[in-house]
């Protein structure tokens, strides 16, 4: 079971509207057992998702008095407007906040997890493990917020509706791109693969260094500085390997290897001496299967590999 999310009032009605929403389009396998788990995680969570269900169900019935076709996936949008009225009265600002905007959408991605988003434009969105973005589709703007976790994007160009994602106090602006941004505490990197791209901060009041990014380039930002560095076609496809489900590594010290197999998996791997940790590896390993890198550390540098269950410790 996942740790339960520590969420104010506000944040769990929005999230519970979220899997409303998504539910009620009709959940894959992947994400009916992510949306399982958030409800088995905090009984606050089953109760603000139920709470919600039953306002939007009771709403819904009472709006279609005296229609032949009580389904509300068949009501009229006005009838569908005065239910969701009615499920604001239940949940306060948050939730109508959420299900009043249907062009303001949430994608999340649990441990492990991947999804493809395609947008009417023709661009796409891969997530990766641990994701979570917000995006604003309109005729006007195209906008996403990558809240966490790191993600794929392939956007189609259009100059009079430039496409932006922000990454807390970061923006990048698409000139044509295909990019790469992972975000992870105190560190935000970005690699452009093709096209160009505007990286710089949000605020374009303060003086913080930008720069015109260009296929190969990979952009660092840290808490006041940003650098931009040129890495080779073949490094760049290996840290999309996620796509394809592995993870390469080419002379990876053995404890950044770990940290990185730790994003997508729950049983965590656990370097226990420095010594090993600065041990290199190179290979290439599903995401999912920390016992086969056990094993060939085991084997490669004649390590011991204790499995607790939660843990698998590496060490001399």
């Amino acid at each position: 079971m996942s740790a339960p999310e520590f969420l104010d009032a506000k944040q769990l009605n929005a999230r519970a509207a979220y899997w409303l929403e998504r539910n009620d389009g009709g959940c894959g396998e992947d994400e009916q057992a992510e949306f399982d788990a958030w409800l088995a995680a905090s009984p606050a969570h089953r109760a603000a998702y139920w709470r919600l269900k039953s306002a939007w169900s009771h709403a819904s019935r009472l709006a279609a008095l005296g229609s032949a076709a009580p389904n509300r996936r068949l009501l009229p949008l006005g009838v569908k407007i005065a239910a969701v009225l009615a499920v604001v009265a239940v949940m306060g600002a948050a939730a109508a906040d959420y299900l009043l905007a249907p062009r303001d959408r949430a994608y999340f991605t649990s441990v492990g997890g991947r999804e493809r988003i395609a947008f009417a434009d023709g661009s796409q969105i891969e997530l990766n493990t641990d994701t979570a973005i917000r995006t604003r589709m309109t005729t006007a703007e195209r906008t996403v917020w990558l809240d966490k976790g790191e993600a794929f994007f392939q956007i189609k160009h259009d100059s009079a509706h430039p496409f932006t994602v922000i990454v807390g106090e970061h923006r990048i602006t698409d000139l044509g791109t295909e990019f790469l941004v992972r975000r992870d505490p105190g560190r935000l990197e970005v690699a452009l693969l093709e096209g160009k791209a505007r990286f710089g901060a949000l605020d374009a009041k303060k003086k913080s260094p930008s720069a015109l990014l260009l296929p190969g380039d990979v952009a660092t930002a840290t808490a006041g500085t940003m650098f931009v560095t040129r890495e080779p076609a073949k490094k760049l496809d290996g840290e999309l390997g996620w796509r394809h489900g592995v993870i390469v590594f080419k002379y990876t010290p053995l404890g950044d290897a770990a940290s990185e197999f730790n994003r997508y998996n729950r049983q965590k791997l656990v370097i226990a001496d420095p010594d090993a940790a600065r041990l290199t590896i190179v290979g290439t390993f599903r995401t999912n299967d920390v016992a086969a890198f056990a094993a060939a550390a085991k084997s490669l540098f004649n390590l011991r590999v204790e499995n607790d269950g939660d843990e698998i410790v590496i060490s001399r």
